[in-house]
């Protein structure tokens, strides 16, 4: 629940809070009508408030994000043959996918599964 919503939600209690104290105040014996214009006025914007705030659109609701991570690497880099690691076929970053934070591959030839892990270069 975002910090919008909860103060809306705050106010509307107070306002219906009050608005429902000047409506019994109204039938006291010193009380006058005009608490009660005053206290019904005060329960209605308190109402129209809660009306709002369930009106707004949640925030996780926008959908799944998408991230790209740009990577600058130093001096000159050649691009060595991506295969996999069992079968020895041809892999393209399209069988690369992020899965809990880590590169995982999914080869379209043999159908494995697995993990990239980076080796030191001595």
């Amino acid at each position: 629940m975002s910090a919008g919503k909860i103060i809306l939600y705050i106010v509307a209690a107070i306002l219906i809070f009050f608005g429902v104290l000047f409506i019994w105040a109204t039938f006291n014996p010193q009380g006058n009508l005009g608490w009660l214009v005053i206290g019904v006025i005060s329960v209605g914007i308190g109402l129209a408030l809660i009306w709002l705030a369930r009106r707004q659109a949640p925030a996780a609701a926008a959908g799944p994000e998408e991230v790209t991570l740009q990577i600058d690497l130093p001096g000159d880099v050649e691009l060595e043959k991506f295969q996999c690691s069992n079968c020895g076929g041809d892999l393209t970053m399209d069988n690369v996918k992020m899965v809990a934070g880590a590169p995982t591959v999914n080869c379209p030839w043999c159908g494995t599964t697995y993990q990239l892990k980076e080796a030191p270069k001595w």
